[in-house]
């Protein structure tokens, strides 16, 4: 059976710590630029969530993942 590759949540981590504790701050007087910011980390959130299904429901259909670091992943 084919191991299914997806993003390692690790990933989705450190984009919304970098968003929340530092691109905010840096913006938060521009209300535009703000609001902006504050939607990638309403859709960064959803994503990881919808992976998240994705990771149940490959569990459910019995069919195995890989979390994975990078593109340059090579199997051995």
């Amino acid at each position: 059976m084919e191991t299914i590759p997806l993003p390692s949540s690790i990933h989705y981590e450190l984009l919304l710590q970098l968003l929340e504790q530092q691109t905010r701050s840096a913006v938060s007087q521009k209300p535009d630029l703000s609001a902006q910011v504050n939607q990638l980390i309403i859709t960064i959130r959803k994503a990881a969530a919808q992976q998240r299904y994705l990771e149940e429901s490959c569990e459910a259909a019995q069919m195995p993942i890989e979390s994975r670091w990078s593109l340059n992943y090579h199997t051995e």
